[in-house]
């Protein structure tokens, strides 16, 4: 099912934008001339009990034990590439929505996005997003809402 369908039959009032290709969370922040902090982007993770969605603001990454945490996972780690086709078969690689249970998947929130009335996710394709209220994002996501960043400075 498409993205937008999906937020349609999930009662989900949404702004879609037609941009320039981005490629990365902080790429649509730019295109869409909103703090990185208001993007919510995706990251997939794999643990025991399969995949799971985690969500936090494009300029930060997430900590994989934090996630694993949250999830109730003794361990998680990233999904490869072939697996992230065959979790999102309706859309481009790198352009999933943050919108795990369209996927059937866990979502696990970070705190830091809860800043913000709005937030601004891919859509599916790397040309096109949408802006939705975070409050309806939460009422259809149903998130666990954890700490997930990673914190920890990384040297050069």
């Amino acid at each position: 099912m498409q993205f937008e369908e999906y937020l349609r039959q999930q009662g989900v009032a949404h702004e879609r934008h037609d941009h320039a290709k981005t490629y990365t969370a902080q790429e649509l922040a730019h295109e869409e001339h909103v703090s990185g902090y208001m993007v919510a982007k995706p990251v997939v993770v794999i643990g025991p009990n399969g995949p799971a969605m985690c969500v936090l603001p494009a300029p930060t990454k997430v900590d994989l034990q934090r996630a694993a945490d949250a999830l109730g996972e003794s361990t998680v780690r990233l999904a490869i590439e072939s697996e992230m086709v065959d979790l999102f078969p309706d859309c481009e690689l790198g352009a999933e929505p943050p919108m795990g249970p369209l996927f059937n998947m866990q979502t696990v929130m970070d705190p830091h996005l809860r800043e913000d009335e709005f937030l601004v996710m891919q859509a599916g394709a790397h040309d096109r997003a949408v802006r939705l209220r975070r409050e309806d994002w939460e009422r259809v996501c149903r998130p666990i809402v954890a700490p997930i960043i990673c914190t920890k400075l990384i040297a050069d």
